[in-house]
């Protein structure tokens, strides 16, 4: 995978669980890592939900491989945050591209 068209930083995050001090688990999201990607637009669109109006937009980030990136992940990039919904490996772990959803 050529660096060129790594020109984008994003951020992958796990969700974790810490527990307060009376015992409390408390879900929370913690950075995985911070890397080079390529963000290629998918598609957008705006549906009604409940009387209101929703919009969502699919991106595709490629980046190097990175061990152990799950649907159960997330991404973080331009101030919002995309929801993996596929993961898939390019080469021999050469890099991964991640289908993703976003809240618009």
């Amino acid at each position: 995978m050529k660096a060129g068209p790594l020109d984008r930083r994003v951020t992958i995050q796990r969700k974790t669980v810490v527990y307060d001090e009376y015992n409390e688990a408390i879900e929370a999201w913690a950075e995985l890592a911070t890397l080079s990607a390529q963000v290629v637009q998918q598609s957008g669109r705006e549906f009604l939900s409940n009387d209101q109006t929703q919009a969502e937009r699919r991106v595709l980030f490629r980046l190097r491989w990175f061990k152990g990136v799950t649907v159960l992940d997330r991404v973080t990039y331009g101030g919002r945050v995309h929801n993996i919904q596929d993961v898939k490996e390019l080469g021999r772990r050469e890099g991964l591209e991640l289908l993703t959803l976003a809240a618009a």
